[in-house]
This record gives structure tokens, sequence and C-alpha cells, in this order.
């Protein structure tokens, strides 16, 4: 029997949370102490300098690593308890080298994020194909559909990854790196897409190497060697000072206009750009 999705709870609560999250590798801490909340309706942008351990919290918020040490809970509940389907259900990931058959079409491909919602004796019905095919529109990959993924280029494979995990309808989105491969427009047209699903109630969290693009989300997490250095929006001084430090003071933080057909909330944006 089909589970059906659940809807997404009101703005501003609370999804996913972890409290004093410590990770290891071997004998060494890669996290230690990391709190954050996930809430529905908000985009979370991870940053930090290589080796912070942005891909390892990501991993471990999916339940994909288990922690050391410290809680997570999915709706208040620990995330151990659910079960994989469940969880599946709820948390979207998609990895930072996102794996996929190559011999599969690209719609095939998409189509297996119904799988959670079908079981494995499943069968789609008419809303699950109007889901892919609204998730492949919304990445822009509808054209090559029949396409095999092994016949497809590095950014057209990530779109159809991309919308494999949109296709899930999870009230948490996990993505790692979801820009890689992509070009201009279309690591735009992902943005404009994850501000879209944060409106209807999702809570995001990409991690992002590219700070330009970091800057678009509704809160930014510093992460700098394995703790917080900061959290919050972009407009929070104290959030952009902590940016610029963990890259050594590499880049400068500046305030600009909007562009015209791409209006913000508070009438500006902010760029990220190297120091002289």
């Amino acid at each position: 029997m089909r589970t059906p999705p659940r809807e997404h709870p009101p703005a501003g609560t609370t999804v996913l949370e972890a409290e004093a999250l410590r990770v290891e590798l071997g004998t060494r801490a890669v996290l230690e102490r990391v709190d954050l909340r996930l809430a529905a309706g908000v985009w979370t942008a991870i940053v930090g300098p290589n080796g912070a351990g942005k891909s390892t919290l990501l991993a471990t918020l999916a339940g994909l690593r288990p922690p050391a040490s410290g809680t997570l809970r999915l709706h208040g509940r620990p995330l151990a308890a659910w079960s994989p389907r469940e969880r599946a259900m709820r948390l979207a990931w998609l990895g930072q080298h996102g794996e996929a058959e190559g011999d599969l079409a690209a719609r095939d491909v998409v189509a297996l994020g119904r799988l959670p919602r079908l079981g494995l004796l499943g069968s789609p019905g008419a809303a699950d194909d109007a889901i892919v095919d609204a998730a492949m529109r919304e990445t822009e990959c509808e054209a090559f559909a029949g396409r095999r993924l092994d016949a497809l280029s590095g950014g057209e494979r990530q779109r159809v990854l991309i919308a494999r995990a949109l296709a899930v309808e999870a009230g948490v989105l996990l993505l790692d790196e979801p820009t890689t491969h992509l070009d201009a427009p279309h690591q735009r047209a992902l943005l404009r897409s994850l501000r879209a699903r944060a409106a209807r109630g999702a809570a995001v969290a990409t991690v992002l190497h590219d700070l330009g693009l970091a800057m678009a989300a509704d809160r930014l997490l510093v992460l700098v060697a394995g703790r917080v250095a900061a959290e919050g929006p972009p407009a929070d001084g104290a959030v952009r000072a902590a940016l610029v430090a963990a890259f050594g003071g590499a880049v400068r933080i500046l305030r600009v206009p909007d562009e015209p057909n791409e209006p913000s909330r508070d009438g500006g944006r902010w760029i990220v750009v190297p120091r002289d």
C-alpha cells in the first residue's frame, strides 16, 4: 500500500535538528559539537573552506553516517527510530558524486525518486507520472528523457539527478554541491527552484562551494574545522564577518542592487568577490 505524502508543517517549524553532534572518521573528529536546525520554508546553505566537514555533516543529517555522539531528530523523533523507507520519504538526498545506473534512461532515473512511496512492488500511477514530469521540467531535462544516463554530459546528468531528488516530494531536501557541472543559466534556475521549494514549505539544505550562489539562501551556516563558526541570514554582519574570516580574508562581501528581472525580498543582494 502506498503511503501518502505528508503535508509540510507551518513555515518556521523545526523539521530536522542536530544537537552537540560529533562525527568521527577513524579516531579523528570531523565534526565537533555541531548544532543545527532546519526549518520548514527555509533554505540553509552550508559553507566553509575545504575540509571543514560540510559533506560529512550533510550525510550525517541524511542518516548515512552515524554520529559518535549527539542527537539527530526528524519531526521531533530520533532519526535512527525511523525505518529506511520512512526516512527516504521525508529526506531527499543528493550526494556530491550522485550515483545511478548508466544503462537507465533519464526519465527512469528520475522515476526512482518515487520508489520510497511506491515500495519495491508498487506501480506508478498518473499522479507519480505527473510528479516525475514536473521535476524534469523544473530542471529542464525533459528534452533527453529517453537517453541513457551514460550518454549525457556532466551537466545534463546532474540535472537528471537533481530531478530525481525533487521527485521524492520530501519535506527535507539535502543537496551536496548540486550546482556541480551546471552552467550559469542552470545554476540560476536551480537557485530559483530551491527558493520556490522552500516557499512551498520544504526545509532545504545545500552544501555550496560557490559563495556567491550561497548568498542567495535564507540562512548561512559557516563551518570551520568541524565546528559552527556562525549561523544566520546573509544580512547578519556577524555571519558575513565569520564567512570572510573562514577564508582567511581572501574575499569581500558587497551589497549590490537587484537585477531588474530577479528582485529579492529586500531590494538588494549580496555578492562575494576576491579581495584585491
